[in-house]
């Protein structure tokens, strides 16, 4: 019973309220919030939200002569956000969804933003809506979000954080194309390279392959690479540790056109079982990849741990730094397979299906084409490894978003910034011949300019800034 002396509402299926325990009615009433934020139900909710868009833009502001609906209310990809009052009335709403007609190339528009007369004022409901579809767009693995907007609207588009594009003309009337600025790729670089190069300031690096993954061992034709793996993937996915562990040395290989000679193998694990699991995943890789285990160390009663050392050999190692000005950009990568369990997003698993002749062409393909630059895409996504091979040649690169490699049932911001199995990025004369990758697919999507950072270009010719300024901090090579 509340305070008042009246019976609560019974509640099913839901936690009930603190205040309503306390039978507090009075503050759980002004705290109850004054609308909600939801998808669209149903062509209920959507009949609802198409008619507060008639009665403001047709009606009331008489930008159109009868209706305001496009093409873009047709599209099976649309998303309506609706807003709602305490009686589930929707009280405004917004649309977004992909700009082009064909494959999702990760560049949506929102738009057709509506509010309520009666709902207008202090409850913010607009703004709510725009942070709404910013964060649906970006979860949807969005890179370039665009709203075209009233003039009247563009400072509160601001203060949300929305960047002034360009002036423009919608049905007669002045509106602004406004961008708001995904960090997606950039944040992930400066998570995973940005202290690399304050850090290895004092130590002695190679001429010429400054910033590579791989070394060569002076007065050798031996290259040598070493990667470690996150313990916390170690300790719960032993096996999969174990096998990426081979990966992504056997990449690094790979992208100095070096072939492997062998490895070396330090495991930590709590206990003998554990540390079976990761090297059964470490043996079971080897004999895919065709490379011998040499050795290694074993340390048993300890927090998990897992590196491994690669050798391999090329009298000709070829540098992540050797592109130039006016070079053309390849992405080469393996689109089969799918995402690793548990990694949805984040690791596409294309290699533990393949044969070792699949996997061994696939990593023989720099030192059989010897383009001028390589780098394999490495934990900074193929974006972030774009601009680890800019830096290391001294130059910017521009990524066409269009023209990627990229499986069908990724996103664009997933596919951009995940770790795949085998993506390796070429740079090279316009014109030099494909890596010859056996089942990888390989394309020419961008290209090296002056300056620095990575720019990513639209199919509408517009650049965005994925990355500002270089990558890691360590310079050209």
């Amino acid at each position: 019973m509340y305070l008042d002396g009246s019976a609560p509402a019974s509640v099913v299926d839901e936690v009930p309220d603190i205040l309503a325990l306390l039978g507090d009615r009075s503050t759980l009433a002004r705290q109850r919030p004054a609308f909600r934020i939801e998808e669209a139900e149903g062509t209920k909710d959507v009949a609802a939200y198409r008619q507060l868009r008639r009665d403001a833009f047709v009606h009331e502001q008489g930008l159109f002569a009868h209706h305001d609906l496009d093409d873009r209310d047709t599209d099976p990809r649309i998303v309506v956000l609706v807003a709602k009052d305490p009686q589930g009335i929707v009280v405004g709403g917004v649309r977004l969804c992909p700009v082009d007609d064909g494959p999702d190339l990760g560049w949506w528009q929102g738009g057709r933003l509506v509010v309520a007369r009666g709902a207008r004022g202090p409850h913010g409901i607009g703004a709510a809506l725009v942070r709404a579809a910013c964060a649906r767009a970006e979860t949807e693995g969005v890179l370039r979000f665009d709203a075209t907007v009233q003039a009247r609207n563009e400072p509160l588009f601001r203060r949300l954080g929305w960047q002034r594009i360009r002036d423009v003309t919608v049905s007669a009337a002045p509106h602004v194309l406004m961008r708001w600025p995904i960090g997606r790729i950039a944040a992930q670089a400066a998570a995973t390279k940005a202290a690399l190069g304050p850090l290895l300031a004092e130590l002695p690096a190679p001429t010429g392959f400054v910033g590579d993954d791989g070394a060569p061992v002076p007065g050798t034709d031996v290259i040598a690479a070493c990667d470690a793996i996150v313990p916390s993937m170690v300790e719960r996915d032993p096996e999969w540790a174990g096998w990426c562990a081979v990966l992504v040395n056997v990449n690094d290989l790979a992208a100095m056109g070096a072939s492997p000679l062998g490895l070396l193998d330090a495991v930590g694990a709590r206990d003998a079982a554990h540390a079976a699991r990761v090297l059964a995943g470490l043996t079971r890789a080897a004999r895919s990849y065709g490379i011998p285990v040499l050795g290694g160390h074993t340390q048993l009663g300890v927090p998990a741990a897992l590196s491994v050392t690669a050798l391999g050999r090329t009298d000709r190692p070829v540098p992540g730094g050797g592109g130039r000005p006016g070079h053309t950009v390849r992405l080469t990568a393996d689109l089969g397979g799918g995402w690793r369990t548990g990694y949805r997003g984040r690791q596409w698993d294309s290699t533990t299906h393949r044969r070792t002749d699949e996997l061994r062409a696939m990593t023989g393909a720099v030192a059989a084409a010897r383009p001028a630059a390589a780098k394999d895409v490495s934990m900074a996504g193929i974006a972030g490894t774009l601009g680890m091979l800019a830096e290391g040649s001294g130059c910017r690169a521009v990524l066409d978003a269009a023209a990627v490699p990229r499986p069908r049932e990724t996103t664009v911001g997933d596919w951009f910034t995940c770790f795949p199995g085998f993506a390796m990025l070429t740079a090279d004369e316009p014109g030099a011949p494909p890596l010859p990758a056996g089942p990888a697919t390989g394309a020419v999507c961008g290209e090296l300019t002056t300056g620095e950072g990575v720019g990513l270009r639209w199919p509408d010719g517009e650049i965005t800034e994925a990355v500002t300024s270089t990558v890691t901090g360590m310079g050209p090579a």
